[in-house]
């Protein structure tokens, strides 16, 4: 580029608002102003040479070197100024600016009307680029306009030459400026993970910490208190529902970090358990769309709904939850003495369609079957839902 504005760099959202306010966007951004540092001592270097080379072009080569002398001076107290986030404010940027364009300004008077390169030239790319780290790609926006206007306010005609220089920094700043604001995501996004990572790693630790210990113990006294009876028949009531609460609060920690999924079905599934009723699910999540679980939660309650009209409200149910790559399958079972096999046509002829609609209905919706398995062993309800979930 002979003299115009250097090439650009992003901006930013002002103020230091989203991810660079974490730890990782800050370290990106102190590397970036590190390398930036670099830049700004070669165009310095080049700023010297360019203008030593070319002495006898300006008019005044005194105040030549006064403007010069002052840039390297800048130059060297924005090496500094930069080198920490606490000093990188609007006043320092706005400061930078300012220099970069009353050096521009000044090359009509430096150098005459006829001159063809501005005296920084690409000394100017090093406040460019600050402007875009700083204020991603705005900022790189900005200072790009506001350069390439003062770039073609001070000289007498457009060339193709100016044209290409204008164009490259109107380009390359906001362009710049948006790398490294993706650079800046990505490390807070690389932090969030690892964090998450982490957690999800402790709460595996704990959790087989719990289920070897504390669950293992609540089993036991459950087993033992259902076999001596009186008293320890208490005991082992409480001890399988704080067996059930535990297990299911160790799912809730699982689904923190799933995030495939809105719902935990076992953990639904878990808030069915009672009494007489006793829910046996996997010890892993298993995460499905939030309406699919309140769907299959829906039908498996009309289920013991059932058992408890028409086997009696004391009977035993057991609800069992199995889950595979592409689909779950909910048991419903009782110990009930069946249906008979024209019982359920005979209640749909009748209006009642709690079995059609409440159970059939809602896993056809679902994409999923309700099949139905009776006997004088008693009734089975098998759920079977696809893993993707939805209707069709």
């Amino acid at each position: 580029m002979s003299g115009s504005i250097g090439s650009g760099v992003d901006g930013r959202t002002g103020g230091r608002a989203g991810d660079r306010s974490s730890a990782a966007a800050l370290a990106v951004e102190d590397r970036l102003y590190a390398a930036l540092a670099v830049l700004r001592v070669v165009v310095t270097v080049n700023l010297v040479v360019l203008t030593f080379w070319r002495r006898d072009n300006f008019d005044r080569p005194v105040a030549t070197a006064l403007v010069v002398a002052a840039l390297v001076g800048w130059t060297a107290f924005a090496l500094w100024a930069y080198s920490s986030a606490v000093r990188r404010g609007p006043p320092l940027l706005v400061l930078d600016l300012a220099t970069a364009l009353g050096a521009l300004l000044a090359t009509p008077w430096l150098k005459g009307d006829d001159f063809n390169a501005t005296l920084p030239g690409f000394w100017i790319m090093g406040v460019l680029l600050a402007w875009a780290v700083h204020w991603r790609w705005q900022g790189g926006l900005v200072a790009a306009a506001l350069l390439s206007l003062v770039d073609l306010a001070i000289r007498p005609d457009l060339t193709q030459a100016n044209y290409g220089n204008v164009f490259l920094l109107m380009i390359g700043g906001p362009i710049v400026g948006y790398l490294c604001q993706s650079l800046q995501q990505m490390a807070a996004e690389r932090d969030l993970a690892q964090q998450a990572a982490a957690s999800a790693g402790e709460r595996a630790r704990l959790a087989r910490a719990v289920h070897d210990g504390v669950l293992q113990v609540l089993a036991l006294v459950q087993r033992r208190g259902a076999e001596l009876g009186g008293e320890f028949a208490d005991l082992s009531r409480l001890a399988g529902e704080q067996e059930s609460s535990l297990r299911s609060l160790i799912r809730q920690q699982d689904t923190l970090v799933t995030d495939a999924a809105d719902a935990d079905l076992a953990v639904a599934l878990d808030d069915l358990g009672g009494p007489t009723v006793t829910v046996v699910t996997p010890g892993a999540a298993v995460p499905l769309p939030a309406y699919v679980v309140s769907e299959v939660v829906a039908a498996t309650r009309a289920c013991l709904d059932n058992v408890a009209v028409h086997v009696g409200p004391q009977a035993p149910a057991w609800v069992m939850l199995d889950a595979t790559e592409d689909r779950v399958v909910v048991s419903v079972r009782d110990e009930g003495p069946g249906i008979p096999g024209d019982r359920l046509a005979a209640a749909e002829a009748e209006g009642r369609l709690g079995v059609s609609s409440s159970i059939c209905g809602r896993l056809q919706d679902l994409g999923g079957t309700a099949e139905l398995s009776t006997g004088s062993w008693g009734t089975e309800w098998e759920l079977s839902v696809p893993r993707a979930g939805g209707a069709a």
